[in-house]
């Protein structure tokens, strides 16, 4: 496996990401590790980063919201707040700040996903994770599980070190970088892939059982998640910089390209932010 360099990624019998088996010899850069430690350490340069990522993630999240509005939903109030939130982030001096600010944006988007779904099935309540009690929640809990392994694979083809992230603290147990960066993206793949496979019943209610406390997606729904996954993961759009098409699992190496040129000087990072 080292040899071929392939990635292993582990799940526990819940979903959940457990640990990753990656060769010896990957692309690990010295100089990036500095650079990226640095604007860790530096807290100015920390929140300039920090405040990056939750802008990406509210313009996205933004995004869907007005596409959905704009299809009949009743999701002007909840645009309205989010908004709101989302001009205090200019003002944020302090990380933590910035982590309540994104909390809270969270907390009024999730608001916005029974009337999008609009399905008696699939009642969201309130975010509950590890074990997720209810069925919209595993499917978001396995969804962003499988995008952070996503993104921790992406990361393992740059110079960057997982460990060390922006807006999310960095500690003894976890990778940290990846959850950054899949802020910016859960919204436009992870979230508006939920709403796609119950729109069209590719999974429905038959598909989750109880256990040890909680709600999981049986093989089944798990399997059909996964193709759909890969499936968007391959989908191009047309990106005006570059002028022509790139799939969104390019868009998510690009994403980090670009922070590996903040970091070095040679560009300020900016977020990718879709345009439908």
């Amino acid at each position: 496996m080292s040899q071929k360099e392939i990635l292993l990624h582990f799940f526990n019998h819940y979903g959940y990401y457990v640990g990753t088996y990656y060769p010896r010899e990957h692309l690990n850069s010295g100089y990036i590790i500095l650079k990226q430690a640095e604007h860790y350490l530096d807290e100015n340069k920390r929140i300039i980063l920090a405040s990056k990522i939750v802008e990406g993630s509210c313009k996205n999240i933004l995004n869907v919201i007005k596409y959905y509005k704009n299809r009949g939903k009743d999701l002007g109030k909840i645009e309205e707040n989010i908004i709101l939130l989302y001009k205090k982030i200019e003002k944020c001096n302090k990380v933590n700040e910035l982590m309540a600010i994104e909390g809270n944006i969270r907390d009024i988007y999730y608001k916005a996903f029974d009337e999008i779904i609009s399905n008696e099935d699939f009642i969201f309540n309130q975010r509950t994770r590890r074990p997720p009690q209810n069925e919209l929640n595993a499917l978001i809990s396995f969804g962003n599980s499988l995008f952070y392994v996503l993104v921790l694979g992406e990361i393992y083809k740059t110079h960057l070190d997982p460990r060390i992230g922006y807006l999310h603290a960095t500690n003894f147990r976890r990778f940290t970088l990846n959850l950054d960066i899949s802020e910016i993206f859960k919204p436009i793949i992870i979230d508006r892939l939920i709403f796609t496979l119950l729109s069209k019943k590719m999974i429905t209610k038959s598909d989750f059982e109880e256990d040890m406390g909680g709600i999981l997606l049986k093989d089944k729904g798990k399997r059909v998640f996964i193709e759909e996954f890969d499936r968007r993961l391959k989908k191009t759009i047309n990106h005006r910089q570059l002028g022509r098409k790139v799939s969104y699992r390019r868009l998510i190496r690009m994403e980090l390209y670009k922070l590996e040129k903040h970091l070095i000087g040679e560009s300020e990072f900016e977020p990718y932010v879709s345009r439908w």
